[in-house]
């Protein structure tokens, strides 16, 4: 069975997202309808019912998803206009942006609210590692080998990463976001940044 159902009809589902996405000004018509639909798709094919009920991870429980693809976007456009300044880096909206926003874009697949407090894995999540199902379906949507491919690996249990730019400026916004995240849950959860010390 297919995880999710490509749902292009979606009319109210299209509007919020489209309303609630940073960036989407930023890119073409044609890679901002594959976004669109991307997002409604997963969103269609999920238990949840609102974008607000779309939770980040497990260990962030009350920090919406929303809130943080929006975050590693800004935080993305900020590193690549800063790496563009300082070090001559250029970049294609029409690949950075789609990673930025849809790096995440399976997880209203993979993780199940069981309460307010308590975010599970779903079983998809045990099929498929996290970021390979929204790679699926990028490709399916026929975007470019690069944003299909920096989903796919871009996760910090996938067994490599992109060598790519984009997938430099995905990692470090994602990590900041989480990172952000993470914290806001309380004085007693560590952030990944001190993890990698011990």
């Amino acid at each position: 069975m297919n995880p999710y159902v490509i749902d292009r009809a979606s009319n109210s589902r299209r509007r919020a997202v489209e309303e609630w996405l940073f960036g989407l000004d930023m890119v073409s018509p044609d890679v901002r309808e594959k976004i669109v639909t991307a997002w409604v798709s997963t969103w269609s094919s999920s238990p949840y019912q609102e974008l607000a009920d779309m939770p980040y991870s497990p260990g962030a429980p009350h920090y919406r998803l929303e809130w943080h693809v929006n975050d590693v976007t800004r935080a993305g456009v900020d590193l690549a206009r800063r790496a563009a300044a300082d070090w001559g880096n250029s970049f294609d909206n029409d690949v950075l942006l789609p990673i930025l926003i849809l790096h995440d874009v399976d997880k209203p697949l993979m993780y199940v609210r069981e309460s307010p407090d308590k975010v599970s894995y779903s079983q998809l999540s045990h099929e498929l590692q996290h970021g390979v199902v929204g790679a699926m379906l990028l490709k399916e949507l026929g975007l470019p080998h690069t944003v299909v491919s920096t989903v796919a690996t871009h996760a910090g249990n996938s067994p490599f990463h992109g060598r790519n730019f984009e997938a430099y400026v995905l990692h470090y916004a994602d990590y900041f976001a989480t990172d952000h995240a993470i914290m806001l849950e309380g004085a007693d959860k560590e952030p990944y940044y001190q993890k990698h010390w011990k």
